[in-house]
């Protein structure tokens, strides 16, 4: 899928309206808090863009919300990364593309983690994989760009506080234009 900048754009302001996935948040509105908290913790700008833009791949299916409910795993994290690689260089999207790694990460190693979960997150957790072994998280965390994974995923799972009120999209503009390959 062969996507410009302003149409991925253009997705997050039209279709990003959505509810997250049985959150209190929209998708647009869970993109911008985690870029926002990205950006608050002095992140580069890649890492703001990858948290502004993890969940692309979750408003370019017709599987309709709320699919993890029905068993479906939307593989969002593969799916909206293959129209930003083509815009965007690794910094940006492999974080993206193993967020949903560092969950299954952060369920292995720290015991305290998966019971932080949404819900939400905690059910999508069993289609996604599962928590990782021991094994699994070494070879995790051995890849590059895992650590920008891990936290983009913290943010993210801070990212769904209904009402909170953040920079709009427009304000993330000129942070992700700079980020274009």
């Amino acid at each position: 899928m062969n996507l410009s900048l302003d149409k991925i754009l253009n997705i997050f302001a039209t279709r990003g309206h959505a509810q997250y996935g049985g959150e209190p948040v929209s998708q647009l509105e869970h993109g911008l808090q985690c870029a926002t908290l990205a950006k608050e913790r002095g992140a580069s700008s890649e890492l703001i863009t990858a948290c502004l833009l993890h969940d692309l791949g979750h408003l370019l299916h017709d599987l309709g919300e709320n699919c993890a409910d029905r068993a479906i795993d939307d593989r969002h994290e593969y799916e909206g990364v293959k129209p930003l690689e083509l815009l965007f260089p690794p910094k940006v999207t492999e974080p993206i593309r193993l967020h949903v790694e560092a969950k299954r990460y952060l369920c292995a190693v720290d015991p305290t983690y998966l019971a932080s979960l949404s819900l939400a997150s905690q059910s999508s957790l069993i289609l996604q994989g599962g928590i990782f072994s021991k094994e699994e998280a070494f070879v995790f965390m051995a890849k590059p760009h895992a650590k920008d994974a891990v936290s983009l995923r913290a943010w993210d799972d801070l990212a769904k506080v209904e009402g909170l009120k953040t920079p709009d999209l427009n304000s993330f503009v000129t942070i992700v234009e700079s980020c274009l390959q």
